[in-house]
């Protein structure tokens, strides 16, 4: 039987999922290959979420995409024989100006992708390594990429650009967003269970390891807090967010920094690792009595709220308000930071619906709804790999 294999290529995991190649798939099996310091492992659930396989890859097969795709196949062929995968959905970051719908991956494809690695460094190329894996593993299926850039493209011009001479601009050098699988989602399914939210003016908070929000309006994005590169924006796990530029000319002017110290700074110690000096992990944050944990939440919820003032100016109004990712399904506590401070604009919640983890936390009467809503960007992977 056929079926649609969803790849999440990154450094040190590919996430997957198993999908019936139908019009609207549905989820057979899900996992994860991660490694974990010098270890690398495989994880493997069905659709209920009961574990079917956990097991260890020898110390050799330690990030590499080939070696997890090949355990990722002899794991599916073990619990699901005889199945025959005819697509493969990639999720790439970068599409860059010219990707805005999901692409049947050949070379020509490829290599227009790969020209756009300087612009997403920390992940371009290890999805790319994966498209190349899976292009091996599965000579015969059809091999295609979804874009998280692809929702943001047709913002208007002031949300696209940066105040550079206009020569930059014509280059390439954007504000792109991320995350768009995402959001993708998130207004698709306000479109099938809330269409009157959905037609107004919303703004979703993608928060996990990395962080980012949109404004939505009818479906379609009107500003991102990231720009350019992953970057910008909120801070993250290990990402600074928004930072003056003129903080990055000092390091190099004054302290010497070359461009791969900068990145390795701005990119893996910096965020909540950088501030906290515990942890890039919200749980262990909430869990610390290090004043300086406190300060890292403190500083990450505070430039929630600022974004969230900021993307109600772009979209003239608020109607919802919609938390989603792993720390905006899952932190009741961080949820509610934010909105205590955020009454100004209407935002009211419900504590016993926000502890209880209920889809709408809003208290009634208020004029925001607040929603939890959890992401599936694999869900809209594999509708676009089943339509190809």
């Amino acid at each position: 039987m056929s079926r649609v294999l969803v790849l999440n290529a990154g450094s040190s995991s590919v996430k997957f999922g198993l999908f019936t190649d139908a019009p609207e798939p549905e989820e057979i099996a899900a996992g994860l290959v991660e490694t974990v310091g010098e270890e690398t492992h495989l994880h493997l659930r069905d659709a209920g979420g009961a574990a079917l396989a956990e097991d260890r890859l020898p110390p050799r097969d330690r990030g590499h995409h080939r070696a997890a795709i090949a355990a990722i196949l002899a794991a599916l062929e073990t619990h699901f024989p005889g199945e025959a995968i005819t697509a493969v959905g990639h999720r790439i970051v970068h599409g860059g100006l010219d990707f805005t719908e999901p692409q049947v991956l050949d070379e020509a494809a490829l290599t227009r992708l790969e020209a756009l690695v300087p612009f997403a460094p920390l992940h371009q190329p290890h999805n790319l390594s994966g498209v190349r894996a899976a292009q091996e593993a599965f000579p015969g299926a059809t091999q295609v990429g979804c874009f998280d850039t692809a929702f943001h493209r047709g913002q208007p011009f002031v949300n696209d650009t940066f105040a550079l001479p206009r020569a930059y601009y014509a280059r390439g050098v954007r504000r792109y967003g991320f995350h768009g699988l995402s959001y993708d989602y998130i207004s698709g399914h306000l479109a099938e269970t809330a269409p009157e939210l959905h037609a107004g003016r919303v703004i979703v908070a993608h928060l996990g390891n990395g962080s980012s929000m949109c404004g939505i309006r009818a479906g379609r994005s009107v500003a991102s807090s990231m720009g350019f590169t992953a970057l910008d924006g909120l801070p993250m796990g290990t990402r600074c967010g928004q930072i003056d530029p003129g903080v990055l000319l000092y390091m190099i002017e004054q302290e010497g920094m070359g461009p791969a110290e900068l990145g390795e700074m701005l990119y893996r110690r910096s965020g909540l690792l950088g501030l906290s000096g515990v942890s890039s992990d919200m749980r262990s944050l909430l869990a610390s009595e290090v004043p300086a944990a406190r300060e890292a939440i403190d500083y990450f919820t505070a430039r929630i709220r600022r974004e969230t003032g900021g993307l109600t100016a772009a979209l003239e109004g608020l109607d919802a308000l919609v938390f989603t990712g792993g720390i905006g399904e899952n932190a009741t506590e961080i949820r509610a930071e934010i909105c205590a401070g955020l009454g100004w604009l209407g935002v009211r919640i419900d504590p016993a619906a926000n502890d209880a983890g209920a889809r709408v936390i809003s208290a009634e009467g208020a004029q925001v709804t607040v929603m939890v809503i959890p992401t599936n960007e694999e869900l809209v992977i594999a509708r676009a790999a089943a339509r190809a």
